[in-house]
């Protein structure tokens, strides 16, 4: 039986004593799209034609309100649009947004803002407004530059229309990430390698590439594809890396590659155990207080999100962590960084000690899946390729 993480270390009767808050971001969650992809587990509802784009806004601007003295004079280093589909908005809509955003938080004057767009809501003047709005990197969902496999993951664009949405999308933007999806359905290592090489033509300053999975509660997951298997989907991801890395492109998270100095600010704040606001339909936060951890979630569904926050209640549930869950919740987030995470980052956003994930380490490293010294803890390789076994070993530890 493992021992408990916290057991003989005194740890169990007190409670978070922060001597500093972690860096917030803010996430605005936009929850509509055209059509729902079968893959999709996002809280993301299909528009049918039009969606109450004024009223929404409102609503995200009275959340926003409201959340102020839980956030009070704390800056904000970035902002993430996210959906849904954030570009099916107005450049109005995302300008009044941000308006309201600078006007009620002290945002950085560096603050990295993105905003994920869908290759098949591209329009010139569109992309335009946004940028003349604020926003400043854009997050394409491209999955893929090949039409069968578009059309087999219920996507609205084609492999055409994608090219000439990025090719539009770098006239206003000089800091793009590029979505893939690898392990499609029916989909071979070669088209799988052709998909990131037609990416690289672009040169994206950031690629995000995810190996498909089946969510519970998609329309994939109650009807399966017939998807390749684990050893076929396996070398796609070998592959994939050792291409990106053979043009300059590094490898630092799970998923996530980038040129020098373009890595993705607002991901990393999750993957550090940053803090996040989060407004908008089904957003989630992680609040840090001096003395305790809050997770929030608001109401889901567009129209009862919309009619609480008039009502002055938009969290639909509200809990702190528990001391116990604070530490495979850090390192859920921080083993995701294959360069790891400095020893001291965990001390200082979970105010826990070492000792508090000795048991834990110990048995990592004796399986291969984790390194450390008196400095940094990373995953391996193998604990790279095998992270759900490596994060299991402390969530084993948390019962």
């Amino acid at each position: 039986m493992t021992a408990h993480p916290l057991q003989g270390v005194g740890l169990r009767s007190r409670g978070v004593a922060f001597q500093a808050l972690p860096p917030l971001s803010l996430y605005i969650h936009i929850p509509w799209c055209v059509r729902k992809c079968p893959y999709c587990d996002f809280n993301s509802h299909e528009a049918r034609g039009t969606f109450p784009e004024k009223e929404y806004v409102a609503a995200l601007v009275r959340d926003l309100e409201m959340a102020l003295p839980q956030i009070w004079g704390r800056k904000v280093y970035t902002v993430f649009f996210g959906g849904g589909t954030p570009s099916l908005l107005s450049g109005e809509a995302i300008g009044e947004i941000l308006r309201n955003v600078r006007m009620l938080l002290p945002l950085d004057i560096n603050a990295e803002i993105t905003l994920e767009a869908n290759p098949g809501t591209v329009e010139a003047d569109k992309f335009a407004a946004f940028r003349d709005a604020g926003v400043n990197r854009l997050s394409m969902g491209v999955q893929s530059f090949n039409d069968t496999h578009l059309q087999a993951l219920g996507r609205i664009h084609s492999a055409d229309e994608a090219k000439r949405a990025i090719e539009i999308a770098q006239r206003h933007f000089d800091n793009i990430n590029l979505d893939l999806m690898y392990a499609l359905p029916k989909q071979t290592l070669e088209e799988a390698l052709l998909d990131v090489k037609t990416a690289l033509r672009y040169k994206p300053q950031h690629l995000s590439c995810y190996h498909l999975t089946l969510e519970p509660n998609t329309q994939f997951h109650h009807n399966p594809p017939a998807l390749p298997d684990g050893d076929a989907s396996a070398e796609m991801q070998v592959q994939i890396e050792a291409l990106l890395a053979t043009q300059g492109y590094e490898h630092y998270e799970t998923s996530a590659f980038a040129q020098l100095k373009r890595r993705s600010k607002h991901n990393l704040n999750y993957w550090q155990f940053g803090d996040y606001l989060g407004i908008g339909a089904g957003a989630h936060s992680k609040l840090s207080f001096p003395d305790k951890v809050l997770r929030q979630a608001r109401y889901k569904q567009p129209q009862a999100y919309m009619q609480q926050v008039g009502q002055g209640a938009s969290i639909q549930t509200e809990h702190a962590v528990g001391i116990d869950a604070l530490p495979f919740e850090f390192m859920m987030n921080a083993l995701r960084l294959n360069e790891g995470i400095d020893s001291s980052l965990f001390v200082e956003r979970t105010s826990l000690s070492l000792l508090s994930i000795q048991n834990g380490l110990m048995e990592a490293e004796k399986r291969g899946l984790l390194q450390r010294d008196h400095l940094r803890i990373a995953p391996t390789l193998l604990g790279q390729r095998f992270l759900n076994d490596l994060l299991e070993i402390f969530l084993a530890a948390e019962h």
